[in-house]
């Protein structure tokens, strides 16, 4: 570990698992992943082993230096709105090669160079990667922040989802933890949450 951290790389490199959500706030239900992230950071104590960033639109830069650093971390999950004529607010797992070509911004995961870079930190890095995916409600032409009823309602059950798949054992809600603290009651490790009608679809 001292090796590592004396080669001075970021977070995102060192850390086993790099959870990143992407997206653009001031587009509407575009800006899903960015709030999931805002969520978990919120109500969670994500533990040290786990590095949490809200990528916005800078995606490409982080996922080209992932694939140039000589550290890189175990595990990736994308989160990310996507439009595949789902209902509005339904999660589900993407394949990475299976990610359509048109989004809103041209900053965004669904452009060639971004999809290829995900294709070499899967397939030649040895990382495993996921994409935990929102489909959108109709995306705003112009600027409009803030997301839709739909997918607002949805960003709590992601957070339980990405908690659950990635910190099975002993993850606990920030609320929880100060209630615990407060009351002097030890903690006590949760069972996976689910989604209910919303559950992710299997992975591909």
């Amino acid at each position: 570990m001292r090796e590592i951290e004396e080669l001075g790389l970021p977070d995102f490199c060192r850390k086993p698992t790099l959870v990143l959500g992407i997206g653009n706030l001031l587009f509407g239900d575009d800006g899903f992943g960015c709030a999931v992230v805002e969520y978990v950071e919120e109500h969670y104590a994500v533990p040290e082993t786990v590095c949490l960033l809200d990528a916005g639109t800078s995606v490409r830069k982080l996922l080209f230096t992932l694939c140039l650093s000589p550290i890189r971390p175990h595990r990736l999950l994308i989160l990310d709105a996507i439009d595949v004529g789902r209902t509005p607010g339904e999660l589900f797992e993407i394949n990475p090669a299976e990610i359509p070509p048109v989004k809103l911004d041209d900053f965004s995961l669904h452009q060639l160079p971004t999809s290829n870079l995900l294709h070499e930190l899967q397939e030649s890095c040895g990382v495993e990667v996921r994409v935990l995916a929102c489909q959108t409600g109709p995306l705003p032409q112009e600027i409009s922040p803030g997301l839709s009823p739909a997918i607002r309602a949805v960003v709590p059950h992601a957070a339980q989802w990405l908690m659950g798949e990635y910190l099975p054992e002993g993850h606990q809600r920030r609320d929880d933890l100060i209630s615990k603290r407060e009351s002097g009651l030890a903690s006590v490790p949760r069972d996976p949450p689910t989604l209910g009608p919303r559950t992710c679809a299997s992975r591909r």
